[in-house]
């Protein structure tokens, strides 16, 4: 069986489809590789978020042709199912599969890929799904079809501990059917659908008994679980049956839209320490302007409300968002209000993008698009304002006692002195001694992120948590 590499791009939900396809791979007894130069074959799972995604993917793919022109590249995600052709073109490309199609990699990897293949590309624009059918090429293959007729989700069987994965990650949703004008994720993903609960549950339990202390629910829009089901699911009920029916250790949420972040959701989250304090809630601007511009279903104040129900109730909770920058239309008012707003509220992080154009969306129609070099200076000015929240966010922790899970290191130079460390609420520390990963451990929050936190093992997470007063 051929020897196989992955390389992931983009947010949760995409590199749960790439450990899934990992998963599969190793089922089939494909052999992995410790480098994309290694391998026979390297899946590469791309993002289209923003152009500098795109632009990321595709000198991944170069360099990857150019260490070993050999190596069988498979070009897949949401870059690959947006433009097809663009990728197909690369040199060292032998497949481009879109997400519609993504569930047939196992079978293109686990056979001989042929050198020349009847090459297909959609007719229509990816903008007008309905109308697809297949023309010649004369560039790679490529595999893909109408993502909003789509009703899989690529989780089975689930992913462990795969890619040095300490925290593994299920993705329970996918699509979405909201029409945010900047955001082309909708016609490369397709419409929202649910993972049934009953496989939920299953899942985890496997996870569970697998070992793995902390899970991550992911999906494109997590808060809508449920929803398109036959018998429709609310996903607070979901996370209610989880605690209830699995014995997960702590689970965590990957990013949730603020307007599905109630305070009956908060309230759950005070009521268990098996809940990670940790709300990832999309802002992307603090201007209700720009905000009704990009089609967004919230104000500044509905978010500000969600902020607030977080606070009451979970005092020391993480709070990250998204902010965009430079969206058209944007003006210094509208960067001052989204300062002000972030500025003077209790966020930990943020995650800053800089507004790109992405094709076929209602944003790239729009007039008065942002000069490239105040968009940079605007996004200068949110990362630094980020690095000041979280050091005042670090501040607020020193000297409390947290619960941390441990973590694998990063690179290949591991060190003896300290290990790598996730709090419940989203602090990354550095852990003094040489601890192995995935083990659940007390800490004392140090006074600054350079420091070792003081550390003490314990076997009973709940008993522990409840003891130590966290």
């Amino acid at each position: 069986m051929p020897s196989f590499h992955i390389q992931q791009f983009g947010c949760r939900a995409t590199q749960a489809d790439g450990a899934a396809i990992e998963r599969q791979l190793l089922d089939r007894g494909c052999v992995p590789a410790p480098s994309g130069s290694d391998a026979d074959v390297v899946v590469v799972n791309t993002c289209t978020v923003t152009s500098a995604a795109d632009a990321q993917a595709r000198d991944a793919i170069r360099k990857l042709h150019a260490s070993n022109p050999t190596t069988k590249i498979i070009v897949t995600g949401c870059y690959a199912q947006r433009a097809p052709a663009e990728l197909a073109a690369l040199p060292g490309v032998s497949f481009v599969v879109g997400n519609s199609h993504k569930p047939q990699i196992p079978n293109l990897i686990s056979s001989p890929i042929p050198n020349s293949a009847p090459d297909f590309v959609p007719a229509a624009s990816l903008m007008e799904p309905s109308v697809f059918s297949f023309v010649g090429s004369p560039h790679a293959p490529i595999l893909i079809g109408d993502v909003f007729d789509q009703h899989h989700l690529l989780v089975a069987p689930v992913l462990g501990g795969e890619s040095n994965h300490t925290r593994p990650t299920l993705k329970i949703q996918d699509g979405c059917n909201n029409r945010c004008a900047f955001c082309v994720i909708p016609f490369v993903r397709g419409k929202s659908r649910s993972l049934p609960p009953e496989t939920v549950i299953a899942e985890i339990r496997n996870l569970a008994a697998t070992g793995y202390k902390e899970i991550v629910l992911s999906g494109i829009n997590l808060g809508a679980w449920g929803r398109d089901l036959s018998r429709r699911q609310d996903f607070l009920d979901l996370l209610r049956q989880i605690l209830d029916q699995t014995p997960v250790e702590r689970l965590r949420l990957s990013s949730i839209e603020p307007l599905d972040v109630t305070s009956d959701l908060v309230a759950l989250f005070a009521s268990s320490p098996r809940l990670a304090e940790h709300f990832h809630m999309p802002l992307q601007s603090g201007s209700d302007k720009i905000l009704a511009a990009m089609r967004r279903w919230y104000r500044s104040e509905h978010y500000a409300r969600r902020i607030d129900f977080i606070q009451e109730q979970l005092p020391h909770a993480a709070i990250g968002a998204d902010v965009i920058t430079g969206f058209p239309g944007e003006t210094e008012a509208d960067h001052a209000a989204t300062v002000n707003f972030i500025d003077s509220r209790p966020f930990t992080y943020l995650h800053v993008f800089s507004y790109s154009v992405r094709p076929g969306t209602r944003a790239a129609t729009l007039p008065n698009h942002v000069p490239p070099a105040i968009i940079k200076r605007r996004a200068r000015e949110l990362r630094a304002l980020s690095e000041k929240k979280s050091r005042e966010f670090h501040r607020t922790q020193s000297g409390r006692r947290l619960s941390v899970l441990t973590l694998r290191h990063s690179d290949s130079t591991e060190s003896t002195e300290w290990t790598p460390a996730l709090s419940s609420n989203f602090l990354k520390l550095r852990l003094s001694g040489q601890w192995q990963p995935n083990q659940l451990v007390v800490a004392i929050c140090p006074h600054d992120s350079e420091s070792l936190a003081r550390s003490e093992q314990f076997d009973q997470f709940a008993t522990s948590v409840c003891s130590a007063g966290l």
